[in-house]
């Protein structure tokens, strides 16, 4: 099965709010990231499941996943949900951060 993306409003801010925090310390690298986790969220089309229940989980009705995306001090996790064959991406957030 296929699934289909829908990112949320939220999680385009998230994308958007660390792009423009690492161009403001390297613009290649910058454009590199954001095509990298755009290329991750895309792969979740596939196989959403292979992903872990995200930590804060517990705390939500329904399912919450992420996909840890990235190396080191820049590793990013997208936070999403499941609803029927449609994967909602709720955050994008720095692995630090919760």
């Amino acid at each position: 099965m296929t699934y289909r993306i829908i990112v949320e409003v939220t999680a385009e801010r998230d994308l958007e709010s660390a792009t423009h925090w690492l161009a403001q310390h390297s613009e290649p690298d910058a454009r590199r990231w954001y095509m990298r986790v755009t290329k991750a969220i895309e792969s979740l089309k596939q196989s959403p499941r292979r992903c872990p229940l995200a930590p804060e989980n517990d705390a939500f009705p329904e399912e919450i996943r992420h996909l840890l995306h990235g190396k080191r001090r820049y590793v990013y996790r997208i936070v999403f949900s499941i609803r029927g064959n449609t994967i909602h991406i709720l955050h994008i957030k720095h692995g630090a951060l919760r």
